[in-house]
């Protein structure tokens, strides 16, 4: 019996492209969200802050929940999503792809965030002296020097969108081809008694989560001996 099934590959492929486009997604969004956090004085900084740091305490499936209600049919997201003509999104790849996003905010936030923290205000000080407009300081001052939480911000978010389960399961369910990635089709085989298939899958999960954690241990080191 070969190791993986085609159902095995189906999943492998569905996951990537979800924490792929899950990654995108959100470092176009965290960006200003990170830059607004780390340079604001607004008293709204610190429940802005808790609301983005939410998925790192509730449980996966009360988010999930929430979101299936949100995005149901008579939820306010699905009413709008219906007016729309794209029906609700709950059990779609899109409506998978909307959860992993909310659920991973804060793996792409807090290390951009920290970054940009670490920055300091004086080379965008420097940038407006050179009469550099807000934009171009922050793309060309702001963003390179905080590329390692950029990095970093990409790692965890894809590793994190790699191993959802309890969002996955909640607003996904388990469709073939469509919302049925890896750490669902292992439940999967593990409900139908299939060891041997749950093993090759979940050692690859363990592998996989080696290489993140030493791809995030090498970044820092050479983080710090570029700022050493």
């Amino acid at each position: 019996m070969p190791a993986f099934s085609a159902a095995d590959f189906d999943a492998i492929w569905l996951t990537l492209k979800l924490a792929t486009l899950t990654t995108a997604l959100l470092l176009l969004l965290a960006t200003p969200l990170a830059w607004w956090l780390a340079r604001t004085a607004s008293g709204w900084r610190a429940p802005v802050a808790a609301v983005v740091a939410l998925p790192l305490v509730l449980p996966p499936t009360v988010l999930g929940f929430y979101l299936l209600v949100t995005m149901g049919p008579h939820g306010p997201v699905g009413q709008a999503t219906q007016m729309l003509g794209l029906g609700t999104l709950p059990f779609t790849f899109a409506g998978l792809l909307v959860g992993s996003v909310i659920y991973s905010l804060p793996f792409a936030v807090q290390p951009l965030q920290h970054a940009f923290e670490a920055v300091g205000r004086r080379p965008m000080e420097v940038a407006a002296t050179l009469r550099a407009r807000p934009l171009d300081a922050f793309l060309s001052v702001a963003v390179p020097l905080a590329r390692p939480g950029f990095v970093t911000a990409a790692i965890l978010s894809f590793a994190h969108t790699v191993g959802e389960f309890g969002v996955v399961l909640m607003i996904g369910g388990n469709i073939p081809q469509q919302t049925r990635v890896v750490s669902t089709q292992i439940y999967g085989h593990v409900e139908a008694l299939e060891y041997t298939q749950a093993h090759w899958l979940a050692g690859g999960m363990v592998l996989f989560s080696f290489a993140v954690l030493l791809a995030l241990s090498l970044t820092s080191r050479r983080s710090l001996r570029v700022l050493g």
